[in-house]
Protein backbone atom coordinates (compact mmCIF):
# COMPACT_ATOMS: atom_id res chain seq x y z
CA UNK A 1 0.00 0.00 0.00
CA UNK A 2 1.55 3.45 -1.08
CA UNK A 3 2.37 5.75 1.90
CA UNK A 4 -0.34 8.21 2.12
CA UNK A 5 2.03 10.73 3.80
CA UNK A 6 4.36 10.82 0.86
CA UNK A 7 5.24 14.65 -0.64
CA UNK A 8 3.11 16.08 1.75
CA UNK A 9 4.40 19.19 3.95
CA UNK A 10 4.46 18.66 6.80
CA UNK A 11 3.64 22.62 7.45
CA UNK A 12 0.21 21.58 5.84
CA UNK A 13 -0.18 18.85 8.46
CA UNK A 14 1.14 20.31 11.73
CA UNK A 15 -1.08 21.44 14.31
CA UNK A 16 -1.49 25.01 14.73
CA UNK A 17 0.90 27.00 17.45
CA UNK A 18 -1.06 29.11 20.18
CA UNK A 19 0.81 32.36 20.38
CA UNK A 20 -2.12 34.20 19.38
CA UNK A 21 -3.90 33.05 22.50
CA UNK A 22 -0.50 34.28 24.49
CA UNK A 23 -0.89 37.88 22.94
CA UNK A 24 -4.90 37.79 23.50
CA UNK A 25 -4.15 37.23 27.10
CA UNK A 26 -1.43 40.16 26.58
CA UNK A 27 -4.18 42.60 25.01
CA UNK A 28 -6.77 41.49 27.83
CA UNK A 29 -4.48 42.26 30.65
CA UNK A 30 -3.29 45.40 29.06
CA UNK A 31 -6.97 46.88 28.85
CA UNK A 32 -7.73 45.50 32.55
CA UNK A 33 -4.98 47.45 33.38
CA UNK A 34 -5.74 50.78 31.61
CA UNK A 35 -8.64 50.89 33.27
CA UNK A 36 -7.55 50.08 36.86
CA UNK A 37 -5.18 52.98 36.54
CA UNK A 38 -7.88 55.38 34.85
CA UNK A 39 -10.18 54.93 37.34
CA UNK A 40 -7.68 55.16 40.40
CA UNK A 41 -8.82 58.60 40.23
CA UNK A 42 -12.04 57.40 42.37
CA UNK A 43 -9.69 57.30 45.28
CA UNK A 44 -6.79 60.35 44.42
CA UNK A 45 -9.38 62.70 43.24
CA UNK A 46 -11.19 63.18 47.02
CA UNK A 47 -8.20 62.94 49.14
CA UNK A 48 -6.15 65.25 46.92
CA UNK A 49 -8.92 67.98 46.97
CA UNK A 50 -9.30 67.50 50.87
CA UNK A 51 -5.07 67.52 51.41
CA UNK A 52 -4.34 70.63 49.22
CA UNK A 53 -8.20 72.16 49.97
CA UNK A 54 -9.24 72.18 46.15
CA UNK A 55 -12.64 73.44 45.43
CA UNK A 56 -14.47 71.18 43.30
CA UNK A 57 -13.85 73.37 40.17
CA UNK A 58 -10.41 73.12 40.77
CA UNK A 59 -10.25 69.14 41.35
CA UNK A 60 -12.80 68.70 38.67
CA UNK A 61 -10.42 71.15 36.33
CA UNK A 62 -7.41 69.06 37.28
CA UNK A 63 -8.71 65.73 36.22
CA UNK A 64 -10.60 66.85 33.14
CA UNK A 65 -6.82 67.62 31.95
CA UNK A 66 -6.78 63.78 31.41
CA UNK A 67 -9.45 64.25 28.75
CA UNK A 68 -7.44 67.37 26.86
CA UNK A 69 -4.82 64.94 25.81
CA UNK A 70 -6.50 62.11 25.46
CA UNK A 71 -8.51 63.98 22.76
CA UNK A 72 -5.69 65.68 21.04
CA UNK A 73 -3.62 62.19 20.90
CA UNK A 74 -6.17 59.84 19.61
CA UNK A 75 -5.92 60.42 15.82
CA UNK A 76 -1.56 60.95 15.91
CA UNK A 77 -1.59 57.74 17.78
CA UNK A 78 -3.26 55.68 15.55
CA UNK A 79 -0.77 57.19 12.37
CA UNK A 80 2.11 56.23 14.45
CA UNK A 81 0.63 52.55 15.05
CA UNK A 82 0.42 52.23 11.29
CA UNK A 83 3.87 53.31 10.63
CA UNK A 84 5.59 51.00 13.50
CA UNK A 85 3.44 48.68 14.45
CA UNK A 86 1.28 47.94 17.87
CA UNK A 87 4.27 46.08 19.61
CA UNK A 88 6.76 49.15 20.24
CA UNK A 89 3.60 52.05 20.73
CA UNK A 90 2.23 49.68 22.98
CA UNK A 91 6.06 48.88 25.03
CA UNK A 92 6.44 52.63 25.65
CA UNK A 93 2.90 53.97 26.53
CA UNK A 94 1.88 51.69 28.92
CA UNK A 95 5.92 52.48 31.09
CA UNK A 96 4.68 56.28 30.02
CA UNK A 97 1.48 56.13 31.76
CA UNK A 98 2.29 54.25 34.78
CA UNK A 99 5.04 56.50 35.29
CA UNK A 100 2.47 59.58 35.30
CA UNK A 101 0.65 57.29 37.66
CA UNK A 102 3.15 57.12 40.04
CA UNK A 103 4.38 61.01 39.32
CA UNK A 104 0.41 61.67 40.47
CA UNK A 105 0.93 59.74 43.74
CA UNK A 106 4.27 60.87 44.69
CA UNK A 107 3.31 65.06 44.39
CA UNK A 108 1.90 67.56 46.01
CA UNK A 109 2.79 70.16 43.57
CA UNK A 110 0.04 71.70 41.78
CA UNK A 111 1.72 71.89 38.40
CA UNK A 112 3.35 68.60 38.26
CA UNK A 113 0.28 66.85 39.26
CA UNK A 114 -1.29 69.04 35.70
CA UNK A 115 2.13 67.84 34.05
CA UNK A 116 1.15 64.11 35.10
CA UNK A 117 -2.57 64.35 34.25
CA UNK A 118 -1.21 65.54 30.55
CA UNK A 119 1.05 62.67 30.60
CA UNK A 120 -1.31 60.18 31.34
CA UNK A 121 -3.96 61.31 29.38
CA UNK A 122 -1.50 61.61 26.13
CA UNK A 123 0.31 58.45 26.81
CA UNK A 124 -3.64 56.24 27.27
CA UNK A 125 -5.12 57.40 24.05
CA UNK A 126 -2.89 55.61 21.32
CA UNK A 127 -4.03 52.15 23.66
CA UNK A 128 -7.26 50.87 21.59
CA UNK A 129 -5.94 51.90 18.15
CA UNK A 130 -3.05 49.69 19.04
CA UNK A 131 -5.23 46.92 20.72
CA UNK A 132 -7.18 46.97 17.58
CA UNK A 133 -4.42 47.09 15.45
CA UNK A 134 -3.32 43.68 17.37
CA UNK A 135 -6.72 42.29 16.44
CA UNK A 136 -6.44 43.10 13.28
CA UNK A 137 -3.11 41.34 12.82
CA UNK A 138 -3.36 38.44 15.09
CA UNK A 139 -7.47 37.26 15.26
CA UNK A 140 -9.23 35.22 12.87
CA UNK A 141 -11.68 37.45 11.30
CA UNK A 142 -14.60 35.07 12.11
CA UNK A 143 -13.62 34.89 15.69
CA UNK A 144 -12.22 39.08 15.90
CA UNK A 145 -15.60 40.66 16.87
CA UNK A 146 -15.86 38.45 19.87
CA UNK A 147 -12.35 39.18 21.09
CA UNK A 148 -12.57 42.51 20.23
CA UNK A 149 -15.34 42.56 23.29
CA UNK A 150 -13.69 40.97 25.57
CA UNK A 151 -10.67 42.74 25.38
CA UNK A 152 -12.21 46.15 25.58
CA UNK A 153 -15.50 45.38 26.98
CA UNK A 154 -14.93 42.47 29.48
CA UNK A 155 -11.58 43.20 30.44
CA UNK A 156 -12.07 47.10 30.46
CA UNK A 157 -14.78 47.11 32.58
CA UNK A 158 -13.64 44.77 34.66
CA UNK A 159 -10.19 46.93 35.78
CA UNK A 160 -12.45 49.80 36.02
CA UNK A 161 -14.90 47.83 38.87
CA UNK A 162 -11.66 46.46 40.44
CA UNK A 163 -10.04 49.70 41.08
CA UNK A 164 -12.00 51.01 44.04
CA UNK A 165 -11.86 47.73 45.68
CA UNK A 166 -8.21 46.69 45.11
CA UNK A 167 -7.31 50.45 45.95
CA UNK A 168 -9.59 51.35 48.41
CA UNK A 169 -10.77 48.21 50.07
CA UNK A 170 -7.76 45.85 49.83
CA UNK A 171 -5.00 47.94 49.73
CA UNK A 172 -5.88 51.11 52.16
CA UNK A 173 -8.61 49.36 54.17
CA UNK A 174 -7.68 45.75 55.05
CA UNK A 175 -3.16 46.30 54.45
CA UNK A 176 -3.29 49.45 56.11
CA UNK A 177 -1.03 51.02 52.99
CA UNK A 178 -0.98 54.59 52.61
CA UNK A 179 -2.91 56.19 49.27
CA UNK A 180 0.47 56.99 48.34
CA UNK A 181 2.06 53.41 48.57
CA UNK A 182 -1.15 52.22 46.89
CA UNK A 183 -1.54 54.00 43.86
CA UNK A 184 2.14 53.86 43.69
CA UNK A 185 2.24 49.85 43.56
CA UNK A 186 -0.35 50.03 40.97
CA UNK A 187 1.83 51.91 38.46
CA UNK A 188 4.31 49.17 39.53
CA UNK A 189 2.02 46.56 38.24
CA UNK A 190 2.21 48.93 35.09
CA UNK A 191 5.69 48.17 34.08
CA UNK A 192 5.62 44.34 35.17
CA UNK A 193 2.74 44.26 32.62
CA UNK A 194 5.40 46.61 30.21
CA UNK A 195 8.28 44.57 30.04
CA UNK A 196 5.70 41.36 29.22
CA UNK A 197 4.40 42.95 26.40
CA UNK A 198 8.06 43.98 25.62
CA UNK A 199 9.69 40.36 25.34
CA UNK A 200 6.11 38.09 24.68
CA UNK A 201 4.15 40.20 21.92
CA UNK A 202 5.17 40.86 18.36
CA UNK A 203 3.63 42.96 15.86
CA UNK A 204 2.37 40.60 13.73
CA UNK A 205 2.58 36.12 13.27
CA UNK A 206 4.63 37.19 10.01
CA UNK A 207 7.31 38.74 12.86
CA UNK A 208 7.20 36.13 15.30
CA UNK A 209 9.19 33.22 14.86
CA UNK A 210 7.15 31.53 17.67
CA UNK A 211 4.13 31.31 15.03
CA UNK A 212 4.23 27.85 12.54
CA UNK A 213 2.54 28.62 9.32
CA UNK A 214 -0.58 26.61 9.96
CA UNK A 215 -1.13 29.69 12.83
CA UNK A 216 -0.39 31.99 10.02
CA UNK A 217 -2.86 30.43 8.13
CA UNK A 218 -5.68 30.03 10.41
CA UNK A 219 -5.40 34.24 11.15
CA UNK A 220 -4.49 35.37 7.84
CA UNK A 221 -7.26 37.43 6.63
CA UNK A 222 -8.06 37.18 2.57
CA UNK A 223 -7.26 40.71 0.81
CA UNK A 224 -8.37 41.79 -2.55
CA UNK A 225 -7.47 44.83 -4.45
CA UNK A 226 -10.79 46.45 -3.98
CA UNK A 227 -10.69 46.09 -0.10
CA UNK A 228 -7.11 47.77 -0.70
CA UNK A 229 -8.40 50.34 -2.94
CA UNK A 230 -11.58 51.29 -0.20
CA UNK A 231 -8.93 51.33 2.32
CA UNK A 232 -7.07 54.01 0.45
CA UNK A 233 -10.34 56.18 0.31
CA UNK A 234 -10.78 58.97 2.78
CA UNK A 235 -14.16 60.14 4.03
CA UNK A 236 -14.81 63.56 2.50
CA UNK A 237 -15.78 66.34 5.23
CA UNK A 238 -18.74 67.81 3.30
CA UNK A 239 -20.47 64.21 3.20
CA UNK A 240 -19.70 63.67 6.89
CA UNK A 241 -20.74 67.34 8.12
CA UNK A 242 -24.63 66.46 5.75
CA UNK A 243 -25.70 63.79 7.51
CA UNK A 244 -28.03 64.65 10.04
CA UNK A 245 -28.00 61.08 11.66
CA UNK A 246 -24.21 61.48 12.62
CA UNK A 247 -24.67 64.88 13.91
CA UNK A 248 -27.39 63.60 16.25
CA UNK A 249 -25.07 60.63 16.89
CA UNK A 250 -22.07 63.18 17.71
CA UNK A 251 -24.25 64.72 20.18
CA UNK A 252 -25.83 61.46 21.99
CA UNK A 253 -21.77 60.67 22.19
CA UNK A 254 -21.22 63.82 23.60
CA UNK A 255 -23.72 63.61 26.36
CA UNK A 256 -22.58 60.04 26.81
CA UNK A 257 -19.31 60.25 27.79
CA UNK A 258 -19.56 63.28 29.45
CA UNK A 259 -22.17 62.24 31.82
CA UNK A 260 -19.97 59.00 32.22
CA UNK A 261 -17.13 61.11 33.76
CA UNK A 262 -19.22 61.16 37.02
CA UNK A 263 -18.20 57.35 37.59
CA UNK A 264 -14.75 57.77 37.21
CA UNK A 265 -13.71 60.97 39.18
CA UNK A 266 -16.78 61.58 41.27
CA UNK A 267 -18.59 58.87 42.83
CA UNK A 268 -15.98 57.94 45.14
CA UNK A 269 -16.32 61.71 46.74
CA UNK A 270 -20.16 61.14 46.31
CA UNK A 271 -19.85 57.96 48.87
CA UNK A 272 -17.38 59.74 51.49
CA UNK A 273 -19.21 62.75 51.96
CA UNK A 274 -22.72 62.53 51.34
CA UNK A 275 -23.27 58.93 52.68
CA UNK A 276 -20.39 59.11 55.29
CA UNK A 277 -18.14 55.70 54.46
CA UNK A 278 -14.95 55.19 55.12
CA UNK A 279 -12.40 54.06 52.43
CA UNK A 280 -13.06 50.40 52.63
CA UNK A 281 -16.91 50.39 52.51
CA UNK A 282 -16.33 53.06 49.26
CA UNK A 283 -14.40 50.77 47.55
CA UNK A 284 -16.76 48.55 47.64
CA UNK A 285 -19.71 50.56 46.31
CA UNK A 286 -17.79 52.21 44.00
CA UNK A 287 -17.21 49.29 42.21
CA UNK A 288 -21.16 48.25 41.93
CA UNK A 289 -22.22 51.00 39.11
CA UNK A 290 -19.27 49.48 37.02
CA UNK A 291 -20.08 46.29 37.39
CA UNK A 292 -23.39 46.85 35.88
CA UNK A 293 -21.80 48.41 33.40
CA UNK A 294 -20.09 45.59 32.40
CA UNK A 295 -22.98 43.32 32.35
CA UNK A 296 -24.78 45.82 30.49
CA UNK A 297 -22.74 45.52 27.71
CA UNK A 298 -23.06 42.05 26.88
CA UNK A 299 -26.90 42.28 27.61
CA UNK A 300 -26.93 45.06 24.84
CA UNK A 301 -24.91 43.37 22.74
CA UNK A 302 -27.42 40.63 22.78
CA UNK A 303 -30.21 42.47 22.17
CA UNK A 304 -29.19 44.17 19.77
CA UNK A 305 -27.81 40.29 17.21
CA UNK A 306 -30.82 39.13 18.77
CA UNK A 307 -33.50 42.00 17.92
CA UNK A 308 -32.16 42.55 14.53
CA UNK A 309 -32.23 38.75 13.58
CA UNK A 310 -36.34 38.59 15.03
CA UNK A 311 -37.47 42.44 13.85
CA UNK A 312 -34.88 42.48 9.65
CA UNK A 313 -35.43 46.59 11.21
CA UNK A 314 -32.17 47.49 11.85
CA UNK A 315 -33.03 51.83 12.04
CA UNK A 316 -35.86 50.40 14.68
CA UNK A 317 -33.81 47.94 17.14
CA UNK A 318 -30.57 50.46 16.95
CA UNK A 319 -32.72 53.25 18.14
CA UNK A 320 -34.81 51.67 20.45
CA UNK A 321 -31.98 49.68 22.62
CA UNK A 322 -30.12 52.79 22.37
CA UNK A 323 -33.40 55.21 23.60
CA UNK A 324 -34.67 52.43 26.36
CA UNK A 325 -31.54 52.04 28.05
CA UNK A 326 -30.99 55.91 28.40
CA UNK A 327 -34.71 56.57 29.65
CA UNK A 328 -34.56 53.42 32.51
CA UNK A 329 -31.11 55.32 33.26
CA UNK A 330 -32.40 58.43 33.72
CA UNK A 331 -35.23 57.00 36.09
CA UNK A 332 -32.69 55.65 38.12
CA UNK A 333 -30.77 58.40 38.54
CA UNK A 334 -33.60 60.19 39.81
CA UNK A 335 -34.03 57.07 42.39
CA UNK A 336 -30.49 57.83 43.46
CA UNK A 337 -31.14 61.05 44.93
CA UNK A 338 -34.36 59.69 47.00
CA UNK A 339 -31.44 57.23 49.00
CA UNK A 340 -30.87 58.13 52.42
CA UNK A 341 -28.54 54.97 52.48
CA UNK A 342 -25.33 54.53 50.72
CA UNK A 343 -25.95 51.03 49.97
CA UNK A 344 -29.64 51.36 48.11
CA UNK A 345 -27.71 54.03 46.49
CA UNK A 346 -24.97 52.19 44.77
CA UNK A 347 -27.92 49.62 43.51
CA UNK A 348 -29.89 52.48 42.15
CA UNK A 349 -26.49 53.92 40.53
CA UNK A 350 -25.46 49.86 39.30
CA UNK A 351 -29.20 50.07 37.60
CA UNK A 352 -28.23 53.11 35.58
CA UNK A 353 -25.32 51.84 34.31
CA UNK A 354 -26.67 48.68 33.37
CA UNK A 355 -29.20 50.40 31.27
CA UNK A 356 -27.23 53.09 30.07
CA UNK A 357 -24.17 50.52 28.75
CA UNK A 358 -26.46 48.66 26.69
CA UNK A 359 -26.00 51.18 24.30
CA UNK A 360 -22.35 50.27 23.92
CA UNK A 361 -22.71 47.56 21.44
CA UNK A 362 -25.58 49.99 19.69
CA UNK A 363 -23.06 52.46 19.40
CA UNK A 364 -20.41 50.16 17.93
CA UNK A 365 -22.68 48.88 15.53
CA UNK A 366 -24.65 52.23 14.48
CA UNK A 367 -20.67 53.36 13.89
CA UNK A 368 -20.48 50.48 11.52
CA UNK A 369 -23.98 50.84 9.46
CA UNK A 370 -23.38 54.28 9.33
CA UNK A 371 -19.79 54.58 7.93
CA UNK A 372 -19.53 51.28 5.95
CA UNK A 373 -15.76 51.45 4.47
CA UNK A 374 -15.23 54.36 6.27
CA UNK A 375 -16.71 52.93 9.75
CA UNK A 376 -13.40 53.42 11.44
CA UNK A 377 -13.39 57.35 10.05
CA UNK A 378 -17.07 57.61 11.50
CA UNK A 379 -15.88 55.70 14.74
CA UNK A 380 -12.53 58.39 15.77
CA UNK A 381 -14.79 61.36 14.83
CA UNK A 382 -17.88 59.95 17.45
CA UNK A 383 -15.35 59.36 20.27
CA UNK A 384 -14.08 62.61 20.10
CA UNK A 385 -17.07 63.51 20.48
CA UNK A 386 -17.57 61.76 23.44
CA UNK A 387 -14.05 62.71 24.71
CA UNK A 388 -14.76 66.43 24.03
CA UNK A 389 -17.78 65.72 26.99
CA UNK A 390 -15.25 64.12 29.11
CA UNK A 391 -12.96 67.28 29.12
CA UNK A 392 -15.44 69.76 29.35
CA UNK A 393 -17.98 68.37 31.72
CA UNK A 394 -16.30 67.45 35.08
CA UNK A 395 -15.57 71.50 34.78
CA UNK A 396 -19.38 71.74 34.91
CA UNK A 397 -19.64 69.18 37.06
CA UNK A 398 -17.80 71.23 39.89
CA UNK A 399 -19.01 74.14 39.22
CA UNK A 400 -22.49 72.62 39.94
CA UNK A 401 -21.59 71.42 43.26
CA UNK A 402 -19.52 74.22 44.06
CA UNK A 403 -23.12 76.23 44.06
CA UNK A 404 -24.87 74.28 45.87
CA UNK A 405 -22.51 74.16 48.36
CA UNK A 406 -22.90 75.76 51.85
CA UNK A 407 -21.05 76.45 55.06
CA UNK A 408 -22.46 76.74 58.74
CA UNK A 409 -20.34 77.36 61.91
CA UNK A 410 -21.50 75.02 64.98
CA UNK A 411 -19.27 75.74 68.00
CA UNK A 412 -16.78 77.41 66.32
CA UNK A 413 -16.36 75.10 63.45
CA UNK A 414 -17.20 75.55 60.22
CA UNK A 415 -19.26 72.71 58.58
CA UNK A 416 -19.49 72.48 54.85
CA UNK A 417 -22.44 70.37 52.78
CA UNK A 418 -23.18 70.05 49.53
CA UNK A 419 -26.43 69.36 47.59
CA UNK A 420 -25.64 66.93 45.12
CA UNK A 421 -29.11 66.65 44.10
CA UNK A 422 -28.80 69.36 41.16
CA UNK A 423 -25.91 67.22 39.97
CA UNK A 424 -27.58 64.25 39.77
CA UNK A 425 -30.56 66.23 38.22
CA UNK A 426 -28.55 67.18 35.40
CA UNK A 427 -27.16 64.00 34.67
CA UNK A 428 -30.63 62.88 34.27
CA UNK A 429 -31.33 65.76 32.13
CA UNK A 430 -28.61 64.60 29.89
CA UNK A 431 -29.21 60.72 29.70
CA UNK A 432 -32.79 62.24 28.90
CA UNK A 433 -31.60 64.12 26.18
CA UNK A 434 -28.97 61.31 24.86
CA UNK A 435 -31.97 58.85 24.52
CA UNK A 436 -33.50 61.51 22.39
CA UNK A 437 -30.79 61.50 20.10
CA UNK A 438 -30.86 58.21 19.64
CA UNK A 439 -34.38 58.26 18.21
CA UNK A 440 -33.12 60.45 15.71
CA UNK A 441 -29.99 58.51 14.15
CA UNK A 442 -31.02 56.37 11.36
CA UNK A 443 -28.62 53.55 11.01
CA UNK A 444 -29.79 52.77 7.44
CA UNK A 445 -28.34 55.92 5.45
CA UNK A 446 -24.77 54.87 5.46
CA UNK A 447 -22.52 57.97 4.68
CA UNK A 448 -21.15 55.90 1.47
CA UNK A 449 -24.22 56.42 -0.38
CA UNK A 450 -23.81 59.84 0.14
CA UNK A 451 -20.26 59.93 -0.65
CA UNK A 452 -20.91 58.11 -4.09
CA UNK A 453 -24.27 60.60 -4.52
CA UNK A 454 -21.68 63.44 -4.18
CA UNK A 455 -18.94 62.28 -6.51
CA UNK A 456 -21.75 61.45 -8.77
CA UNK A 457 -23.33 65.03 -8.68
CA UNK A 458 -19.63 66.54 -9.19
CA UNK A 459 -18.78 64.27 -12.00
Amino acid sequence: MANDTVGVDPDFTARPTTVRWLVFALACATSFVLYLHRYSWNLIGPILQRDLQLSNTQIGLLFSLFYYTYAVGQIPSGVIIDRFGPHRVLSVIIAAWSLALVGIAQTTSLLWLGISRFLFGATQAGCYPALTKVSSLWFPPAQRTVLQGWIATTFGRTGAALSPIILMSWLVGVHGMSWQSAVTLLGIAGIVLCLLVVFLMRDSPGSDGRVNPAERRLIQQEDSSAAVSEQARVLPFRTAVRSSSLRWFLAQQFLDAGSDVVFVGLIGTYFLTVHGLDLKQTGWLASLPLWGGAAGGIVGGWLNDGLIRRLRNPRVVRSGVGFVGKIVGCGMLIATVMQSNGTSAAICLMFAKFFSDWSQPTTWGTCTDLGGRFSATVFSIVNTSGTAGGAIMPVIFGGVLDWFESSQTVNGSVITETNWGPLFALLAGMYFLSGACWLMVDCTKPLQDRSEDTQAVAG
